[in-house]
């Protein structure tokens, strides 16, 4: 019961900051590979005013991946999942006019119902293996980082307040139209409210009352990825919520006026065509090793900005709000994708289904007012080519369409497209493939006709739009070989100016976009195939650029100012 007094009288505590993954603080080897449940504490006060007429809510915006919270050695709340927010109320837990202490477990054993799902092996051949030995199996290609990852707050609300609002925004010529709901917190609670929104000069635009309703915006200023409209990008709006009884500014929520739509070729924002000039990424597993660390937030969307981005997605889990604040700020495109990264045949069971719709209720309540997010993924390289895949990803894919119908809904997928039995129900389609990679390597001559008929088949299977999520090749930073050979940074400039080849055919017709695999090496847990990570990355793990970036670099650069000579695509790179 260690919950019942403080950590430091049950055995011997380390100090560990939050927001932090444990598993890269300390030089000790066990800890950093540990699996299974880990405990946090820490004393506070209240101020004694919170007592009166305030309800207090504690918030953790992720703890990977079960965690249960506790105040003053009372139960408060738990929570399943390692990547979103949760909270509780726990006013009736607290000292007001002493000391607090919170304490939180945390596990982050991955199981066939998680996501990630994950397995757990156990070695009983007492002759080759220690008493009590297992590993935890993993179904992604990622560093299983732990801990408390983001941000823990306590604050205060009235005791009736708003819950939650609701935003979405249209255009009806040069007017903006933004449809809102204010939900109280408590059903048949009724709330009076001024509501207003204001520029970004903190001007009242137009007025309102009323807890729904639909507000005109006259001459509305709307909100574009920044190579879209270079004058007057990512401008966001505030949505002001005023109490009428107390005059009290209870809500301020940043906004944007743009809209998404797909049509058979093109991916529409503001109904203008977009071409997705992007990278993948794993950066929260990064910066969950080492804090959240909001100077190298800062560094890498100016990075982004050297390369030419305007697109990313958060693969494979939602990423911090620090980070999608600065997407909103400053002006990329998201696709917001879910942990169902590794899915298998037997992680589409009925349990994993109702995990995964959970998972994307909580995403999607949390960033469904973002400009950035364009699009929800839900899922990465599912086995989506098994016969219970059908049920399975029919029911995610339209439960998150219900969840919200303004943006287009897809999963990213790498099985064959002959027997893929998911791809049917999604908006857009995100397909991954590494040729000359996993398959013939060290052979990019035939990228160009393996990858196009890949893309033309599925394009004329379904109709849609496609954006090529996924694409690279491993370089070791530093290795050079000419002629290239596979991991050094020659082949990695070689494999991408391959597929650029066929990119610059089919971006004039049903491709909307391109998304290189990876932004930065990133961590992965030891295996004999990644040497000390994933070395796919256009940037070191110290986000120093590696040949490719400056390819990538003269690429996006070229296609956003409207020079790119697509008949010239090889070893050209602009230092």
């Amino acid at each position: 019961m260690w919950y019942k007094t403080s950590l430091s009288k049950t055995g011997t505590v380390i100090p560990m900051p939050v927001p932090s993954s444990y598993n890269d603080i300390t030089q000790d080897k066990e800890l950093r590979d540990f699996v299974g449940w880990v405990w946090y504490d820490r004393e506070f006060y209240v101020d004694s005013n919170w007592k009166n007429d305030k309800i207090v809510h504690l918030r953790i915006e992720s703890a990977h991946y079960n965690a249960i919270v506790w105040i003053n050695s009372h139960f408060a709340f738990n929570h399943s999942g390692g990547h979103l927010p949760f909270e509780g109320e726990v006013s009736h837990l607290l000292n007001y006019f002493t000391i607090n202490r919170i304490t939180i477990a945390v596990n982050n054993t991955l199981t066939p119902t998680t996501l990630p799902p994950g397995s757990i092996k156990y070695e009983r051949n007492s002759k080759r293996y220690p008493r009590g030995y297992f590993v935890q199996n993993l179904q992604m290609d990622f560093f299983n980082y732990a801990g408390i990852h983001r941000h823990v707050w306590l604050y205060t609300t009235p005791q009736i307040y708003i819950h939650d609002i609701i935003l979405k925004t249209s255009t009806t010529g040069s007017t903006g139209l933004v449809t809102y709901l204010v939900v109280p917190s408590e059903a048949g609670n009724t709330i009076y409210c001024d509501i207003q929104v204001l520029d970004k000069d903190g001007k009242t635009v137009v007025r309102a009352t009323g807890i729904s309703g639909t507000i005109m915006i006259p001459n509305a200023n709307l909100w574009w990825p920044y190579t879209m409209n270079k004058t007057s990008p990512a401008y966001l709006y505030t949505f002001r919520v005023v109490l009428l009884a107390d005059k009290i500014d209870v809500y301020r929520q940043p906004f944007g006026i743009r809209t998404v739509a797909v049509t058979d070729d093109q991916l529409l924002i503001n109904k203008k065509p977009f071409y997705c000039l992007g990278v993948g990424r794993h950066e929260d597993a990064d910066v969950r090793g080492k804090g959240l660390d909001l100077p190298l937030i800062a560094k890498d969307f100016n990075l982004m900005k050297w390369l030419g981005v305007n697109c990313f997605r958060t693969s494979h889990y939602p990423y911090s709000e620090d980070l999608m604040d600065q997407a909103d700020q400053q002006g990329f495109a998201v696709i917001d994708e879910s942990p169902g990264v590794g899915i298998e045949g037997n992680n589409m069971g009925s349990a994993s289904l109702a995990h995964h719709q959970e998972v994307m209720r909580e995403m999607i309540h949390r960033d469904k007012n973002r400009p950035s997010v364009i699009i929800w993924s839900v899922a990465n390289e599912p086995q989506s080519y098994r016969p219970e895949a059908e049920h399975y990803f029919g029911a995610v894919v339209n439960f998150t369409r219900q969840l919200d119908a303004t943006r287009p809904v897809t999963f990213v997928m790498n099985a064959d497209f002959t027997n893929d039995r998911a791809a049917k129900f999604v908006d857009i389609l995100c397909i991954n493939r590494y040729y000359g990679w996993y398959s013939d390597n060290g052979h990019t001559e035939v990228i160009p006709l393996q990858l196009a008929y890949d893309l033309d088949s599925i394009y004329n299977l379904h109709h849609r739009p496609i954006i090529l999520a996924e694409y690279g090749a491993d370089a070791i930073a530093g290795l050079h070989r000419d002629p290239s050979v596979s991991f050094s940074e020659e082949y990695q400039v070689d494999l991408l100016a391959a597929n650029h080849k066929v990119f610059n055919k089919l971006r004039h017709k049903y491709l909307v976009g391109e998304m290189v695999w990876n932004f930065a090496d990133f961590q992965t847990a030891q295996n004999v195939k990644r040497v000390a990570g994933n070395k796919k990355g256009i940037l070191t793990r110290q986000r120093q650029p590696k040949l490719a970036a400056f390819l990538i670099r003269s690429r996006y650069m070229a296609i956003n100012n409207g020079t790119l000579n697509e008949d010239v695509c090889g070893r050209s790179i602009t230092l």
